[in-house]
């Protein structure tokens, strides 16, 4: 059993019996047709849809699905994250980040953000040289980005702190 959230705003319980979709308890009677690794064809209720699978993480149980042309976000939980849910542990397994250190030696060439910005996880932090090679240092969770401790032309440490969220 799957509690699925479509955009944020629709919730859909999905289960299989045998080879039966339910999908509020209402079988699904789809004809679907996987013509690639991302790309299915599917037909239901005489409606023909194109289905392509533009993003997809396993471990965050996420998706972001174009259905002819439309794109849908999507969210599943199983039974063991709906469980934890309950039990108000959902949160127990996100990590707290606190700060950012210098993962190695080297010279800030960039900051690429500013004290207050709201950042998502992955993106653009600074700029940091080391033994000729530029490395773009990412956002490590989804943070709000409370101290900057560095500047172009500094010169830091590993393991220095260099930002504070």
């Amino acid at each position: 059993m799957y509690n699925i959230k479509v955009n944020n705003k629709h919730d859909f319980e999905v289960d299989r019996k045998g080879d039966s979709l339910l999908v509020n308890d209402n079988t699904i009677n789809a004809d679907v047709k996987q013509l690639n690794d991302l790309l299915y064809h599917i037909i239901n209720d005489n409606g023909s849809y194109n289905a392509e699978v533009v993003s997809f993480n396993r471990e965050a149980k996420t998706a972001e699905i174009k259905v002819n042309n439309n794109i849908y976000t999507i969210a599943a939980k199983d039974k063991f994250d709906v469980l934890l849910d309950k039990m108000g542990l959902s949160n127990l397994m996100t990590a707290k980040v606190s700060e950012i250190k210098a993962p190695m030696p080297g010279l800030v060439l960039k900051v690429l953000v500013e004290e207050g910005t709201e950042v998502k996880k992955g993106e653009n932090l600074f700029v940091l040289e080391a033994m000729k090679m530029e490395n773009i240092i990412k956002a490590p969770a989804d943070v709000t980005i409370k101290t900057i401790k560095i500047k172009p032309g500094d010169k830091v440490e590993k393991g220095q702190i260099l930002m504070l969220f």
